[in-house]
């Protein structure tokens, strides 16, 4: 994939759900945030992964990717036994989950009042329409 580094916030959010689907996440979804007053940043990007050494990769992929663009360094966290991790850039947060953290904590559904896009297979980013619960197969 050529990347070019983002000039927004949306479009940093983007690369980075772009960079974990290379790496086979799934259920990947974009919400942005920007609208909402007490939002925590402008972007969340959430992640489904299936191992821990999945999570890792995804994780460095996305961490070298954006320091080589010059955003510099994420505020990481790990929860629990790496069954979550976070990337915080300030604006974008990814957080990459296993399949039960994502059930657990249903993040989508907290901040479920923000506009959220997905992917398709070629990495264009869709719409998900508000009455969705879930990301949708695409």
């Amino acid at each position: 994939m050529a990347l070019t580094k983002p000039r927004s916030t949306k479009g940093r959010a983007v690369l980075c759900a772009r960079l974990a689907q290379e790496k086979l996440a799934h259920e990947i979804l974009i919400l942005d945030l920007s609208g909402i007053e007490t939002s925590p940043a402008d972007c969340f990007v959430i992640a489904t992964v299936d191992s821990d050494a999945q999570l890792r990769a995804i994780a460095d992929s996305i961490e070298v990717t954006l320091k080589h663009m010059g955003f510099g360094f994420p505020r990481l966290e790990r929860k629990g036994e790496s069954a979550w991790v976070i990337l915080d850039y300030f604006d974008v947060v990814v957080h990459l989950m296993l399949p039960d953290a994502r059930e657990f904590y249903k993040l989508e559904r907290l901040w479920g009042d923000a506009p959220a896009m997905t992917l398709t297979d070629s990495g264009a980013t869709k719409a998900v329409p508000k009455t969705s619960k879930k990301v949708p197969e695409v």
